[in-house]
């Protein structure tokens, strides 16, 4: 394949990366704020402690419109955001044969995985 046509095709993906991630954003910052209007709506000060996460109940949460499903799901997905695309890129990258950027992109995801771990473990 030419470097031309490797270069577009980079383009592309990254043009699909960037869309995916402003739309990502868009969707977290909207649950955000249906989130706090709800809590206004009820009557719950930002200052309250907040429930914890517990992700069997985030569907029952939101369709009882209770503020935390909103306000979870919206932090889970811009938690999500850096993560997808970091899993695009490899893909984009293994498509091209760039096995040096599918490493780096590999060793970025263990590093998010760890970090993930870390604060799930901390948070018990």
């Amino acid at each position: 394949m030419s470097a031309a046509a490797t270069s577009g095709r980079v383009f592309d993906a990254e043009r699909t990366i960037g869309r995916l991630l402003i739309g990502m954003t868009y969707v977290s910052v909207a649950l955000m704020a249906v989130g706090v209007v709800l809590m206004f709506a009820k009557g719950i000060s930002p200052l309250d402690p907040g429930p914890p996460l517990d992700p069997t109940q985030l569907v029952a949460q939101v369709t009882s419109l209770q503020p935390a499903g909103f306000l979870w799901l919206g932090l889970l997905i811009v938690i999500a955001a850096p993560i997808a695309r970091v899993v695009l890129a490899a893909r984009a990258y293994a498509r091209d044969n760039d096995r040096t950027m599918v490493l780096v992109s590999i060793a970025i995801l263990i590093v998010l995985a760890i970090a993930v771990a870390v604060a799930v473990a901390g948070g018990e």
